[in-house]
């Protein structure tokens, strides 16, 4: 097999004479690459002269879609977006260049970011692009996408960004492989010379990619003279103020502030290069941001792994009308807010049926007070991120709701998970503080879960002063669109996700929960779920916990749930579907304080024609 099946054209590049090679049909075909996506367009540059440019362009059907335009970095080409443009719906618009002195565009040599940034408004001018443009970018094109939204923000409807970054985080060097890529003994030998710096690429840790992928990434730069500009991108990494390309990346970053448009974070969990760190960083320079953590993917995750849903999503979500929110919307009763005791002192708010202990509404309020005041003295604050290590108790449920109060993200992990699922969901959070017994904040430190969040143990909100009530908290809380919880789900069905909730969605699902089941004030629960505990207090009503293994359902005993109904006369009963199978395996006759409930809630899995019938036997 010939080592180039690329058809060739000549240009000087200087006084050198490069092979340009021209992608066939054929060569199109074996990549996945509908031949008709690909085109040359002509297109004036703003540094002179007139350069020729490949794109993959795939023409959309809808009316009034706006376009999405798609940047490479390096070393790709707009090859890195034919899974998108296959998958996504047809109605979209799609263009994938391939960057000057990259893919099967002209190559003119190294080009500086700045003229990066300006190449691509040349191409969006050449082409014509009016209306809505969403930027949808990875690598080194992320930084150039960033750079063309800030001066040229009425255009620009939002973002897409992959494991890329604009600075280097605080804190953390440049990446370890960029750096050795360009030192100044390997510059030339890995990025140029030979082809290591490009196949490499696609075999990073990640996902994975098909040989048929691996191959198509690596077509354009066959040859030395084909990788000129792979060289000068990595060389365009400024690791200190003195490099050229310094000052205008740091401008950039400056100005991404003020941009208002909506940006999404897409990225690869395993990525040695772009890791946590710039995502971390990237979500604190935007006002609009949201990321889409992807476990086991890695830098291609655009390759990897099918974000046409995602796009999709986010590109229609941003440009539906929104109607201006009612009274009632604007009004979102506080999560925390029916705990005030005011009204009934002595009245049993929570019942735990393993540790034998119960606290009244006045205790509780006291409890959430106080835990509340010494995580604002411990410099917890409105919109950190505190994973809650704490076991299954009142405990756990007086820290959520002293983190809600002061505005902080509680991230909660179900313990079943495992040491290491609840690691890879405390690491994939990027948690600020971790709270839980001193046990479980030293494995959070030995394991480093967390390793440069602040380890805050239960004994210590335990043993701080004492506060009686909510009203005594002075720190601003928070608003009902801030982000209260990243709950993470079970993974039952591959790597636990976590799912974000604003306080006024869990305000929502409280209120749903209270009209569908007509829940009162004289009602009384008990959670033989966790998770579902949490929404008694919100509720207002007396909360059972159940003496159970809470990472293993199926430990619910006939005679625990009785006992736990028993002790605060229940009226309701919530439990999981493996819980309530084995309630009725274990039950040898009546359940006289279960029978009293009026209603029993299952859900989180299929429920078993069988068990529901028992359990109405249980609970005539």
């Amino acid at each position: 097999m010939p080592r180039n099946r690329f058809g060739t054209k000549h240009q000087f590049l200087g006084n050198s004479l490069v092979t340009m090679s021209v992608p066939s049909a054929a060569q199109l075909g074996e990549f996945g690459v509908d031949s008709s996506w690909s085109k040359f367009v002509d297109v004036p540059s703003h540094s002179g002269g007139t350069h020729r440019w490949h794109i993959l362009e795939r023409p959309g059907m809808g009316a009034d879609v706006p376009t999405i335009l798609c940047i490479h970095g390096n070393p790709t080409w707009s090859f890195l977006w034919s899974r998108l443009m296959s998958e996504i719906s047809p109605s979209f618009r799609v263009l994938a260049p391939d960057q000057l002195s990259m893919g099967f565009s002209d190559h003119i040599g190294a080009r500086p970011y700045r003229d990066r940034v300006g190449d691509i408004h040349d191409l969006v001018t050449a082409l014509n692009i009016h209306g809505p443009l969403w930027i949808v970018a990875q690598d080194w094109g992320g930084a150039i996408a960033m750079g063309y939204a800030t001066s040229h923000r009425a255009q620009v409807a939002g973002l897409i960004l992959s494991n890329t970054g604009i600075a280097i985080p605080a804190g953390r060097k440049a990446p370890r492989l960029i750096r050795i890529s360009a030192s100044s003994g390997l510059h030339r030998l890995i990025t140029r010379t030979t082809s290591l710096f490009v196949r490499g690429t696609g075999y990073l840790p990640g996902a994975g990619l098909t040989k048929q992928q691996r191959r198509a990434l690596v077509a354009p730069y066959l040859v030395q003279d084909r990788r000129i500009g792979v060289a000068g991108f990595v060389a365009d990494v400024p690791f200190d103020e003195r490099h050229p390309s310094s000052f205008d990346l740091a401008s950039v970053a400056a100005e991404l502030q003020k941009l208002t448009i909506p940006v999404r974070l897409y990225w690869g969990s395993k990525d040695p290069v772009f890791n946590d760190d710039f995502a971390d960083d990237l979500m604190s320079r935007f006002s609009d941001v949201e990321t889409h953590r992807i476990p086991g993917a890695g830098h291609l995750a655009v390759l990897e792994t099918s974000m046409a849903p995602f796009v999709e999503s986010v590109v229609r979500n941003s440009t539906q009308v929104i109607s201006a929110p009612s009274d009632d919307d604007q009004t979102c009763e506080t999560l925390w807010a029916r705990i005030d005791s005011s009204t009934r002192p002595d009245a049993l708010a929570i019942s735990d049926a393993a540790a034998k202990t119960s606290v009244t509404f006045s205790e509780f309020e006291s409890r959430v007070a106080s835990f509340a005041q010494s995580l604002s003295d411990q410099g917890v604050k409105l919109g950190d991120r505190v994973a809650v290590l704490v076991p299954p108790s009142i405990d756990l449920i007086a820290v959520v709701y002293a983190c809600w109060r002061v505005g902080a993200i509680t991230v909660i992990a179900d313990r079943g998970l495992g040491i290491k699922g609840l690691g890879a969901a405390v690491r994939s959070a990027r948690v600020q503080h971790v709270v839980g017994p001193q046990q479980a904040v030293t494995a959070a430190r030995v394991l480093r879960w967390a390793p440069r969040s602040q380890k805050i143990s239960l004994a210590s909100l335990s043993t701080s002063r004492t506060v009686s009530s909510l009203a005594q908290i002075t720190v601003p809380a928070p608003t009902a669109d801030d982000l209260a919880a990243v709950l993470f789900t079970s993974g039952a069905t591959g790597p636990a996700k976590g799912v974000r909730y604003t306080h006024r969605q869990l305000g929502a699902q409280r209120d749903a929960l209270q009209k569908t089941y007509d829940i009162t004030a004289n009602d009384r629960f008990v959670a033989a779920f966790a998770p579902f505990a949490l929404f008694g207090p919100a509720l207002g009503i007396t909360t059972g916990l159940a003496d159970m293994d809470v990472t293993s359902p199926s430990t619910l005993t006939a005679d625990a749930l009785n006992q736990a109904c028993q002790l605060i006369d229940a009226t309701m009963v919530f439990a999981s579907p493996a819980a309530l199978a084995n309630v009725v395996r274990t039950a040898g006759g009546s359940l006289p304080a279960v029978s009293t409930s009026r209603l029993v809630m299952s859900a989180g899995a299929p429920v078993p024609l069988e068990t529901l019938q028992k359990m109405q036997a249980l609970c005539p």
